[in-house]
């Protein structure tokens, strides 16, 4: 199972090595501390953007990296043993620059893009609401024009960096009910009438802080929207597609580590006279959690490169591959947690961390609920 290079090219397990190092080195051994004090690293991020893991599938000539989505898998995979909460963000983050690389104009891409991919600056995605999660096309916040500005206000909750950040990619409504009156406005901090509600506190996701941002007659400059206006929607959904495989990839670092935790552990553990690696009962409990982590890694890749290829089954593979994979992965951190027994639970061993911190990826960008509604819609309405 460790044998995660399966089908990659040099490149790619180059990459892999700088993310797992960087891993290993930068991440793990702060990854508690950053849990319980509640550390949002931002110089080791910055340090993550050195190596190009700032704007990863970002074009290069507003400093990305322009790798495919399959690597970003990758990255992201590797980067997520050292910590899971702090990659998440990173994720989040380089789905906002790549919307705004993917939709924005050349004006827009030079101003934002190159300080998100240093990391200079950090980006936050705004799309739920506190009245509008799964639902969101129908979301409240009013863009009202006035001559070359927007007038916002309204308020989004859950949003990831909310406060710390400095780049604020927003879905409000600027027309009629539904998806089609949605547009994306790029909202900077420190615009008056921004403000952020207070410092949430998680289960998990602990490095990195949550909180409302408000918008109160908060005044936009139009040339800030990307797009025209009613496309903010499927450009939220766009960004989606990918921020699904980019946290099904985290979920499989956080298996990946447990799987290695628990063998670790089965290995020096004694009990009833010999070690509990050579209860049968639990090296076959450790096989399968190997096994479904093997395939959940399989159709997190195939997703990947189906949504780099444009093929028409992406939009689904991405949501399956979300669907199974936070699940999975899941039950495979709970079940290493389980091997462990009591220490298990102690906050002296990460595998509860992980458990922790994964938990909520069955839940956000779009629940597993939703990802069954894409599902099923898909099959049902295939000619």
């Amino acid at each position: 199972y460790n044998e995660q290079v399966y089908g990659l090219t040099d490149e790619q397990k180059e990459f892999q090595k700088v993310a797992f190092d960087f891993a290993a080195n930068e991440m793990a051994p702060h990854m508690a501390e950053w849990d319980q004090k509640e550390i949002f690293p931002v110089e080791t991020m910055r340090k993550a953007a050195q190596l190009g893991f700032g704007g990863i599938y970002v074009q290069p000539d507003v400093g990305g990296s322009g790798l495919s989505r399959l690597d970003t898998s990758v990255i992201f995979e590797a980067l997520s043993t050292g910590c899971v909460s702090t990659t998440a963000y990173i994720s989040i983050h380089n789905m906002c620059a790549w919307m705004i690389d993917t939709f924005g104009n050349n004006e827009q891409r030079e101003k934002f893009c190159p300080d998100l991919c240093l990391m200079e600056k950090f980006a936050s995605y705004c799309l739920t609401e506190p009245g509008s999660g799964s639902d969101a096309a129908s979301l409240l916040t009013t863009a009202q024009r006035k001559g070359d500005l927007y007038i916002l206000n309204g308020s989004k909750a859950f949003i990831s960096g909310g406060g710390d950040t400095d780049i604020y990619v927003v879905m409000c409504r600027t027309g009629g009910k539904g998806p089609k009156g949605i547009s994306c406005l790029v909202v900077e901090k420190g615009t008056p009438g921004l403000s952020f509600g207070k410092k949430e506190k998680k289960v998990g996701w602990n490095s990195q802080p949550t909180r409302a941002v408000i918008f109160e007659d908060c005044a936009v400059p139009v040339i800030n929207r990307l797009g025209e206006e009613g496309q903010g929607f499927g450009i939220a959904m766009k960004g989606l597609n990918g921020g699904r495989i980019n946290i099904a990839s985290c979920s499989l670092g956080a298996a990946h580590a447990c799987v290695q935790l628990a063998r670790d552990h089965l290995l020096v553990r004694k009990q009833f006279g010999e070690t509990l690696s050579n209860n049968q009962f639990l090296q076959f409990r450790l096989a399968e959690m190997a096994t479904k982590l093997v395939a959940s890694r399989l159709l997190v890749r195939e997703a990947a490169t189906a949504l780099q290829d444009g093929r028409p089954d992406a939009v689904s593979l991405c949501s399956m591959a979300k669907l199974f994979v936070t699940d999975e992965c899941f039950n495979i951190c709970n079940q290493a947690l389980q091997m462990h027994g009591g220490y298990g639970y102690l906050k002296d061993y990460a595998v509860q961390q992980f458990v922790r911190d994964i938990r909520v990826h069955q839940i956000l960008e779009g629940t597993n609920e939703v990802m069954r509604m894409i599902i099923s819609r898909n099959l049902l309405t295939e000619l």
